[in-house]
């Protein structure tokens, strides 16, 4: 079964070509970091107008690349949300006329499920299974006993983990992206600062990092009002080791409570090298799996596996009147 996947949530383009849920035949990202670099940050309208002026060309190598003609694809499946909602309804509008030209069936993935899903692409999942999904925008513990049957158990309560990154990075005036470069600094520095591990002790699984970053700002504003010298990569390894204690206790409670055969970490922020070392240091009683450096960030390959399986689950696809929703609900 070919799978056609589209993902344009934000501002990545990108289309790919993926078999049977497992092999990529290609998964081609068109990514718009260098355009938004100037702004510090992703501007809607911006992405919005590149996705229109390059999602023709990814849809063509995609196909291209994979060895396989339009008329050979089973299945489209596009992200429909969350996300920046012109982007979205790019996507969403690009594979309806692929889909609609062709007469092939259409469904709609849920953006986090595509992230989840890029772990099969390498891993076969186990279930039950914990996801730890890490981004931008979402920090959730994810049960789940079988495909497509989610159940989040833990969420945050304010900024995502991947949010917080960016704006501690920006307050150190790092570059855009900021939260890589915070993960590279602080491979160069020490804990010296001993930050709060928010709800660490607490006996849920929920998250709360916005005191964390309000913490981390105002000791840098007060340190520069006082005229005091200090190592950038100090600040990035006290707030990287906060964070990744958090994530890391929280998983592990999780995983044993609920007694699940394996461990996934999805979303942007897994590609994260402190996360990466310290679960693998403190988890080793359950398998634990992350995607590969080019599954982490926004790609089409995750939604086409997460499609091929939605597909495969539910016996049905969506109709042509599908929609973009920046604000879908999981």
């Amino acid at each position: 079964m070919y799978v056609m996947g589209v993902e344009s949530s934000c501002d990545e383009t990108s289309v790919a070509i993926v078999k049977d849920g497992k092999t990529v035949l290609s998964n081609i990202v068109l990514s718009q970091i260098d355009i938004h670099k100037e702004y510090g940050g992703v501007v809607p309208e911006i992405a919005s107008r590149e996705h229109v002026k390059g999602i023709s060309l990814v849809f063509d190598q995609a196909i291209i690349k994979a060895g396989v003609k339009y008329e050979d694809i089973d299945l489209v499946a596009v992200t429909e949300g969350p996300g920046l909602i012109g982007s979205l309804l790019i996507g969403v509008a690009a594979a309806k006329v692929v889909a609609m030209n062709y007469n092939i069936p259409i469904i709609g993935v849920h953006h986090i499920t595509g992230h989840i899903y890029a772990n099969n692409i390498e891993h076969e999942l186990q279930f039950p299974c914990l996801a730890l999904v890490v981004s931008g925008g979402h920090t959730e513990l994810i049960l789940m006993n079988g495909h497509f049957q989610f159940s989040k158990i833990g969420e945050t309560a304010d900024d995502a983990v991947g949010e917080a990154y960016d704006k501690v990075a920006r307050v150190l005036n790092l570059p855009y992206p900021g939260g890589p470069m915070v993960d590279k600094l602080a491979q160069q520095g020490k804990d010296i600062y001993h930050f709060p591990r928010p709800m660490i002790d607490s006996k849920d699984y929920q998250f709360s990092f916005s005191g964390l970053k309000s913490h981390v700002i105002n000791l840098h504003h007060n340190l520069c009002q006082r005229n005091e010298t200090f190592e950038i990569a100090d600040f990035c390894a006290s707030f990287q080791e906060a964070v990744t204690d958090v994530l890391v206790r929280k998983t592990k409670a999780a995983a044993t409570e609920y007694q699940v055969k394996q461990i996934i970490v999805a979303g942007g922020v897994a590609a994260n090298k402190g996360l990466r070392s310290k679960i693998n240091h403190e988890i080793t009683e359950i398998p634990v799996c992350f995607p590969s450096m080019g599954y982490c960030t926004d790609n089409a390959a995750m939604i086409a596996v997460a499609g091929f399986f939605k597909y495969q689950t539910l016996k049905a696809a969506d109709d042509y009147t599908i929609n973009g929703n920046s604000r879908l609900e999981l």
